[in-house]
C-alpha cells in the first residue's frame, strides 16, 4: 500500500511550457518462469528493454479565476490506468495538478508484449515528478504500480530479475548486454491475467528445467557473455512453447544458424518472437530476413534491444 507523504517542494512549471516523461518498452522477455523450483512458484521475468518508447506530456495553462471551477485539467489520453497513477501520485505527495493539457505518444504496440501499459504509467509518473520538481523515487513508482497492475521492470534503466506480481526487484543485472534484433508480431493478443493459473501449473511441472535456465542466464549476465545470454533466452522461449506456443518458433529455430543469430527471444505472454544478433545488420541481411518472414506471412521489424 502506498503511504501518503507530506507535501513536498515547490512547483517549477511555466504556462505554455511542456513537461515530459519518457519510458522505454520491451520486446518481451529474455526469461519468464519461476524464480525457483517449488510447489508455489512466483512469476519472475528478465524483461528485454527495447529502444522504443512511451511519451507523456503536460503543458500548464493560464486559466482565469472565474473559469477554474468549470475548466478542470484535461483527462489523461492514455486511459484509466494512467489516470489512476496520476491520482495516486498526487494523493501521495498531497499535491494538486494545475490547469493544463495532457498529451501522449507511443512507439509501443498494445497487447503484444511490449509493456505498453506499464511504460505509459511510468512515463506519466516521470512527467509528474518533473512537473513538481521532485526527485524520481523508485519506491513511489513501485507502490503505485502495485496498486494498478502486474508490471515489467521498465522503470529501471538496466536489466533486472523481477517478480512481476510482487513488484520486487530480485537482482539488478546491469547494462553490459545488448543485441540487435529482427522480430515479428504474430496475430492475436494474450490476456496475462487470464493465463496466470495456466502458467503457474506449467512452472510446477517444469520447475527444474526453468531453474537450470535461469541459473545459466544469471551466470551469463555476470560474465558479460551475450552469446550465452542468447542461448538461455532461447531455452526459455523453448520452454514457453509447451504452454503458450508461437506458431513460427520451429521455423525460426531451424533457420537461426543460416541467418547468424545467437538466439531467439519471445514475449512469453504476448505475440512477439525474434532473433538476437551480436552486431548491427547490414542491408543484405535485413533483406534476406524480411523475405524469410514475408514467406511466413509476417512483416519483419528491426530494433536495438538491451544496452551494451
Amino acid at each position: 500500500m502506498l503511504t501518503p507523504a507530506r507535501e513536498s517542494g515547490e512547483t517549477q512549471w511555466s504556462p505554455g511550457r511542456a513537461v515530459s516523461g519518457v519510458c522505454h518498452g520491451t520486446l518481451g522477455e529474455l526469461y519468464q518462469g519461476p524464480l525457483r523450483a517449488g510447489p508455489e512458484p512466483d512469476i519472475a521475468v528478465v524483461s528485454f528493454p527495447v529502444d522504443r518508447h512511451s511519451w507523456v506530456h503536460f503543458t500548464p495553462e493560464t486559466v482565469a479565476p472565474d473559469r477554474l471551477e468549470t475548466e478542470a485539467p484535461n483527462r489523461l489520453p492514455l486511459g484509466e490506468k494512467t489516470a489512476t497513477a496520476a491520482r495516486l501520485f498526487l494523493e501521495h505527495f498531497g499535491l494538486t495538478l494545475p490547469p493544463g493539457h495532457w498529451s501522449a505518444h507511443s512507439d509501443l504496440r498494445v497487447g503484444v508484449g511490449m509493456a505498453s501499459s506499464t511504460a505509459d504509467i511510468v512515463a506519466t509518473l516521470r512527467c509528474l515528478f518533473r512537473l513538481f520538481a521532485l526527485p524520481s523515487d523508485t519506491d513511489v513508482v513501485l507502490g503505485i504500480l502495485t496498486e494498478i497492475e502486474r508490471a515489467d521492470s521498465v522503470f529501471l534503466d538496466e536489466f533486472a530479475l523481477y517478480l512481476s506480481g510482487r513488484h520486487r526487484v530480485i537482482r539488478r543485472l546491469g547494462t553490459d548486454i545488448g543485441f540487435h534484433t529482427a522480430y515479428i508480431t504474430e496475430p492475436g493478443t494474450v490476456d496475462t491475467a487470464a493465463v496466470t493459473d495456466l502458467l503457474l501449473a506449467h512452472y510446477r511441472r517444469h520447475g527444474e528445467e526453468y531453474e537450470r535456465c535461469l541459473t545459466d542466464l544469471l551466470k551469463s549476465f555476470a560474465s558479460g557473455d551475450p552469446a550465452a545470454v542468447a542461448r538461455a533466452a532461447t531455452a526459455s522461449a523453448a520452454l514457453s512453447q509447451n504452454v503458450l506456443p508461437k506458431a513460427t518458433f520451429d521455423s525460426m529455430l531451424a533457420h537461426r544458424e543460416r541467418f547468424g543469430a545467437d538466439g531467439i527471444f519471445v514475449a512469453h505472454t504476448g505475440c512477439l518472437i525474434g532473433y538476437l544478433f551480436p552486431t548491427r545488420l547490414d542491408a543484405d541481411v535485413k533483406s534476406d530476413l524480411s523475405a524469410h518472414f514475408r514467406s511466413l506471412g509476417h512483416q519483419c521489424s528491426f530494433a536495438q534491444g538491451g544496452y551494451g
